[in-house]
């Protein structure tokens, strides 16, 4: 590494005089006494100002090209773009250069965008498309974002969306980490509190967030998310999320994806929100957009980062179609809408589609509450899924019936005990007369053998007496 870096400069005055051989002594003593490695001219059209003959000029330029190439330095020249197709103002400078590198400044809409391409690069390989490019205070940024094959890796790992009920609805694990979710509804559906929620269990675990709005000021938003209990003034204190504000009309649709690269980079998050896409349509069409969009989610996904669109449906849309067109290179998409029935108007949410995921088909009102986002269990009316009062007031007819059953079912166990307790009372009866039958039977049993025994007793004495008075009648021989 280079201690110091010395730089000499030579003014040219554009005098229309021509002085090649003069600016070769100069300029060759100029890279001999510093030891220079490059050198920059800029620009090439001051030297040749003084030149009115193509012929001499063409001849000129190939000699200062070849001489700087024989003194063994890598050399920069800036030059004016020419009229028409020609890339340089001589239309000669584009041939004998090694790399020509064609920078544009273009302005859409009143939307200027700067963007770069590499015309021709002799053995190398580059590319070819155009890229947008920033100077600020960090210097000159060359951003190359446009995807180039679908080959980024993938992961297994689960990540809560903020939402536990939600959750429950992603086989209770949540979306993949990497992924990209989209989220679509009409205004005040609460599009803006989900993308929150899920910024802020990301910061919770530990990970890095970048929040870019593109309707909401950063102070409006955390004090506006105070009020579900979503606080992300914390997370912000800790530098867990960043903020990025912005109107969409401030740059050109190439210059936010160039400065999203950029805070990529810089802040390297693992989560990136995105709230509203549909604001890009403003001023350019969808077509351009979906390719912006397209190229973002490539980069996001190559560097693993889950990434959290937001898009807003206008009244009356076609719910099922995303109005950037970008719903088919989406992971997980989530829709929101309002429902007005009996005089209320409430919010429903389901699942569209979840790669990967085997993922609940129920259609579930949700509510926005102080402690967050609360998903209601489904309640199915004879019109179709039941919201708001009426919800509530079959939840109370569910309660209701409930209670009657529990009664019904308490009453039978308590009829039941009855009959239990009389049939046991009967039991007890019959074993008591019974047991009576059954001592009475013994006592007469045994009285049965006590008279037996004594008749058998008086048998025994009878025969005695017959035998005594035998023997006193027998006479004597």
């Amino acid at each position: 590494m280079l201690d110091y870096v010395q730089v000499e400069r030579l003014e040219i005055e554009e005098t229309g005089e021509y002085d090649l051989e003069g600016l070769f002594i100069r300029l060759g003593y100029a890279i001999d006494s510093i030891g220079a490695k490059r050198v920059v001219l800029d620009t090439i059209e001051v030297l040749f100002s003084g030149l009115s003959n193509a012929g001499i000029l063409r001849a000129e330029l190939r000699r200062l090209f070849r001489w700087l190439k024989d003194r063994g330095v890598t050399t920069v020249i800036t030059g004016e773009r020419g009229l028409g197709e020609s890339l340089t103002r001589h239309g000669l400078e584009e041939y004998v250069s090694d790399c020509v590198i064609l920078l544009e400044h273009r302005t859409e809409d009143h939307i200027s965008t700067r963007h770069l391409r590499v015309v021709k690069y002799r053995g190398s390989s580059h590319g070819t498309n155009e890229y947008p490019f920033l100077i600020d205070v960090d210097g000159f940024s060359v951003l190359p974002i446009t995807s180039t094959a679908l080959n980024y890796p993938v992961s297994e790992e689960r990540l809560s969306s903020g939402v536990a009920s939600l959750d429950e609805m992603l086989e209770e694990k949540g979306y993949y980490r990497g992924s990209s979710i989209l989220v679509s509804g009409e205004a005040g559906t609460g599009k803006s509190s989900l993308s929150a929620s899920f910024a802020q269990a990301a910061c919770l675990r530990g990970e890095r967030c970048l929040y870019l709005s593109f309707e909401e000021a950063t102070s409006q938003l955390i004090r506006d998310m105070r009020s579900i209990g979503v606080d992300l003034q914390p997370m912000v204190e800790q530098n867990l999320l960043r903020f990025h504000p912005s109107r969409p009309t401030m740059y050109g649709l190439e210059m936010h994806l160039a400065i999203i690269h950029k805070l990529v980079l810089e802040f390297q998050p693992q989560v990136v929100v995105i709230d509203p896409i549909s604001t890009f349509l403003s001023n350019v069409n969808s077509l351009e957009v979906h390719s912006m969009l397209t190229r973002l989610i490539d980069l996001l996904k190559t560097r693993q980062i889950t990434t959290f669109f937001t898009n807003s449906i206008s009244p009356g849309s076609y719910m099922e179609q995303s109005t950037v067109n970008i719903s088919s290179i989406i992971d997980t998409w989530l829709l929101l809408r309002n429902v007005e029935v009996d005089g209320e108007r409430n919010r429903l949410i389901y699942i569209l589609k979840a790669r990967g995921i085997a993922n609940s088909n129920q259609i579930r009102e949700f509510l926005l509450t102080s402690n967050g986002i609360e998903l209601k269990e489904v309640q199915i009316g004879q019109s179709g899924v039941l919201t708001g009062s009426a919800r509530l007031m079959q939840e109370a007819r569910e309660r209701s019936a409930e209670q009657e059953r529990q009664q019904a079912q308490e009453q039978e166990q308590q009829d039941l005990e009855r009959k239990r307790k009389l049939m046991e009372n009967n039991i007890a009866t019959l074993r008591t007369e019974f047991e009576a039958e059954v001592s009475e039977t013994r006592a007469k049993l045994v009285q049965a053998q006590s008279r037996e025994k004594q008749r058998a007793d008086e048998q025994s004495r009878m025969k005695l007496s017959r035998k005594a008075v035998d023997s006193e009648t027998k006479p004597l021989e």
